[in-house]
């Protein structure tokens, strides 16, 4: 998101300057920051009134009050008139306004307010809703916050990113969020990744010590960093300058926004809108030309025809959209799942493919330290103790194979030696070490893949005995390591060589003419949910495919404990040689891949979605923040690194593949019952569209007034309020889905003429049986052709209100209505109310405004055989249809 932001910003600012007050204040926060940059260390604290032990807790409270909290003004909550007119903005609701303007201006007040209470249903409703299921979700979210270290009163302190202030020192190491736009005071092998400001893939070293030069531009400070960028090796400690909108990233946050990207489900519903408004154009117009030259009133003609563009308006479509997936999002809280982005809860069950990492997901996440031996397989004390001190001098992003060895013992590394010199894990090297005072001399620790320390040795030892470490030998040494693989151990190399006491100042060139010591092992076990979890995405349509930088052999022993089908593994360094054909080949064969590389598995994304998946990736590194934001839906979870939690979609409270799938599963609940309304209202209009073109053309008086077709539409719509609690079958969500409007409008075609059927037999019902064709009868005075009308007009208003109702609970579902698949009891609830007041009205106190009289006794048995071979008919055909053309 925040890539995208800079890349629009720097694509437009050459041809659209900005503002003068948002141009002012970008140059006055970048001259500040110049100023900071351009000082000594100490006169920059100086200038930023703090000093290297940081700010104290009183003082930081009062440069929040003073400077405000370290947010983004982009990300202000949106007011509550702003939030109304950006509803109002829907093309359905703008129709719906215009429509009560024009029926207002020609004196049809009672239609105009039914009309303005339909806009107030369908927005009121999405706001109450939506901003409900925000709050709460919000609330939840806090949990999720990025944080980082400071010093505060001279102790290192966490606190939320919000909560940083100028003056602040921030302690960073891999895996941080820069803060806030900062000056390094010390930095030992910091990169910094700025890909997601300036484009630039390469990471870039920082430098505490080094000046900017005249020439350069901010962005190019090497002793600057900036909000939006990350840390992708080393340690440094930094004073914040600029906060929140005063840092170079705030200051033109309020001129530019990032639109998300459009989903297929987004562009569905937009297509589906504007089919709906294009199909009621022309009815309307075809009515109006109709009912005007058949009837001769055109006044009486325009009215018809805008209470006809009202009941082929599908009005609570985004109603319907927002509250089922703020619903959606409330409910998936309550299971332990974030949803950053309402919109991705339908890509989210729309998911077919699952990438995963192995770590915490497919075992316990809970790593114990089970074995440290030298290269043969002896039990080693000094490869624990050389593996203690690497673990515990780190100053870096601990893992938890370092709090399992620190956890294991309990040495007193403070009393025996002290830390020199640190050179911190990248993924590059993928080891890190350490450069202790031990015994008189400088010993430096590594500690890493066991491929990476080898390339690094040239000795080996055992016991006190040391020996030369030649290529024969070297697969010997290895054997050890293939026998603790095997058994499901993480393996890491320990390394050292000694130095004399001549400097303190020690670089990655130092890493060679190293002594293998030894192994420390480790083991993860499988979680006990694994195996089930990943049974149950299976029967969901979801292939769950392993992507780990991890070793081979311990991620194909984990992968059958927990009863993953392996069909095929391939590791990051054949990916690398094959072809782009090959590549897609391997891709999709393959459910396992490992010693993948962070740039890998945003590759193995994007080929997934190339091939037409719908692919989630879950991670928590800091290597899979690309993969996360290259996938369909990124997934994350509480105790993931913060950039990785930036750039996922969804965050996980809970790191189960368990609480995933019910996230899935509720994902598809909601695109279902969206789903739902968009078919029933595509086959109403269009059923409806045969039925008033016919009957306008056909009938010698309106076939239903103005008012009664805006009150059966009013009617028809609180009755669909219920569909965002309705109950999803099972069978429905076992699959991902996808929109398919060409399905849609299939079913439309279909189903839609089922409702004509029933409508004409009730025209017949109402002018033969019922005699209202005397209205023809030349004899009959006004007043008695005006009863008949009213009886044809009250009897089509009940049977279609009803039908209308109750056909929703026919296509809810493609088993038996009512017996095998049963709705929810607030659908129920306003499907019998709603058919109540309709069969109500004719015989109450609002039948004579609404033109309606009371029907015959014997016309509700018609009526009740009209619904039941009805309902059955539209099943039989549902039904022919499902299995010929499916859901999708």
């Amino acid at each position: 998101m925040i890539k995208n932001f800079f890349r629009k910003f720097f694509r437009s600012s050459a041809s659209k300057p900005l503002n003068t007050k948002t141009s002012q204040d970008s140059n006055r926060f970048e001259r500040r920051l110049r100023d900071v940059c351009a000082a000594s260390s100490r006169e920059a604290l100086a200038k930023l009134e703090t000093d290297f032990k940081g700010l104290t807790e009183e003082e930081a409270e009062r440069r929040l009050d003073e400077f405000g909290p370290n947010e983004l003004s982009h990300a202000r909550h949106v007011g509550f008139w702003e939030d109304i007119f950006r509803r109002c903005k829907n093309p359905l609701v703008i129709q719906l306004l215009l429509i009560s303007v024009i029926s207002a201006s020609t004196g049809d007040i009672v239609s105009a307010g039914i009309v303005c209470t339909m806009v107030l249903l369908s927005v009121g409703l999405s706001y109450i809703l939506d901003r409900r299921s925000t709050n709460a979700v919000e609330t939840l979210g806090k949990r999720v916050q990025s944080r980082t270290l400071v010093l505060r009163n001279g102790k290192e302190t966490e606190i939320r990113i919000s909560e940083v202030v100028p003056g602040d020192i921030v302690l960073l190491h891999a895996g941080s969020l820069i803060p806030a736009d900062l000056r390094l005071l010390a930095a030992k092998d910091f990169f910094v990744s700025q890909s997601a400001l300036s484009g630039e893939s390469m990471a870039i070293e920082k430098m505490a010590e080094a000046t900017p030069s005249r020439d350069q531009t901010v962005w190019e400070f090497p002793n600057a960093c900036f909000l939006g960028s990350s840390v992708t090796s080393g340690t440094a400690r930094g004073v914040v300058v600029n906060t929140g909108a005063k840092t170079l990233f705030g200051a033109i946050s309020e001129r530019l926004t990032d639109p998300r990207d459009e989903t297929s489900f987004d562009r569905g519903v937009r297509s589906f809108t504007w089919l709906m408004i294009r199909f009621m154009v022309v009815m309307v117009c075809a009515v109006f030309f109709i009912v005007g030259m058949t009837k001769g009133n055109w006044l009486e003609a325009l009215l018809f025809g805008l209470s006809v563009a009202v009941g082929l308006t599908p009005e609570m479509l985004p109603m319907i959209v927002t509250v089922n997936l703020a619903k959606g999002a409330l409910t998936m809280a309550g299971r332990k799942v974030i949803v950053k982005r309402l919109p991705s809860i339908q890509n989210f069950g729309a998911i077919d493919v699952l990438c995963t990492d192995k770590t915490g997901t497919l075992t316990q996440d809970k790593v114990v330290l089970e074995r440290h031996v030298d290269i043969i397989g002896h039990v080693c004390e000094d490869v624990l103790s050389y593996a203690y001190l690497n673990s515990y001098y780190q100053t870096g992003l601990r893992n938890l194979l370092d709090r399992a060895v620190l956890d294991f013992s309990d040495l007193d590394a403070e009393g025996n030696c002290s830390l020199v010199d640190e050179l911190p894990f990248d993924f590059q090297r993928r080891r890190m070490s350490v450069v202790v005072d031990y015994e008189g001399d400088h010993v430096l620790i590594c500690k890493g893949a066991v491929e990476e320390i080898y390339t690094c040795c040239s000795r080996y030892q055992i016991g006190d005995e040391v020996y030369p470490l030649i290529g024969m030998i070297r697969e010997d040494l290895f054997e050890e390591v293939e026998r603790l693989n095997k058994d499901g151990y993480r393996v890491l190399g320990i390394a050292y060589r000694e130095f004399p006491r001549v400097r303190n100042t020690y670089t990655v060139a130092d890493e060679r003419e190293l002594i293998l010591l030894g192994y420390i092992a480790f083991f993860d076990p499988p979680k006990d949910s694994a195996g089930e979890a990943i049974e149950l995405l299976h029967r969901a349509g979801v292939q769950v495919k392993v992507v780990t930088g991890d070793n081979g052999l311990v991620t194909d022993k984990v992968c059958r404990d927990v009863g993953l089908d392996i069909r095929r593994i391939v590791t990051g360094g054949e990916l690398a040689q094959l072809s782009p054909e090959k590549f897609s080949q391997a891709i999709q064969e393959a459910n396992v891949f490992v010693k993948v590389t962070p740039a890998q598995k945003e590759e193995i994304v994007r080929e997934l979605r190339g091939n037409g998946h719908v692919v989630g990736f879950m991670g928590d590194g800091i290597n899979d923040a690309p993969a996360l934001k290259a996938a369909d839906v990124g997934i994350s979870v509480d105790s993931a690194v913060d950039v990785a939690k930036e750039a996922a979609d969804i965050v996980l409270l809970e790191k189960n593949l368990l609480v995933l799938e019910e996230g899935i599963i509720e994902g598809r609940k909601v695109f279902a019952n969206i789903i739902k309304y968009i078919r029933m209202g595509a086959s109403s209009n269009f059923g409806n569209m045969f039925s008033v073109v016919g009957a306008s053309y056909l009938l010698p008086f309106l076939p239903m007034l103005p008012i009664q077709v805006l009150t059966n539409n009013l009617l028809y719509d609180f009755s669909q309020t219920g569909i965002p609690t309705d109950n999803v079958d099972e069978e429905l969500v076992a699959k991902p889905l996808k929109w398919n409007i060409d399905n849609i409008k299939r079913f439309m075609v279909f189903i839609g003429p089922v409702s004509s059927i029933f409508d004409y037999a009730t025209f017949a019902l109402m002018w033969f049986f019922f005699h209202c064709s005397a209205f023809t009868n030349p004899a009959l005075t006004a007043l008695q052709k005006e009863s008949f009308a009213q009886l044809f007009q009250t009897g089509w208003f009940v049977e279609s209100l009803l039908t209308q109702t109750l056909i929703v609970h026919i296509i809810r579902t493609r088993k038996i209505p009512f017996f095998g698949s049963r709705a929810s009891l607030p659908m129920t609830m306003t499907t019998l109310a709603i058919m109540a007041i309709g069969a109500w009205l004719p015989y109450s106190p609002f039948a004579k405004d609404l033109g309606m009289v009371p029907l015959p006794a014997v016309f509700w048995g018609w009526i009740a055989a009209f619904l039941v071979v009805y309902s059955l008919l539209t099943h039989l055909i549902k039904t022919w249809f499902f299995h010929r053309y499916g859901d999708n």
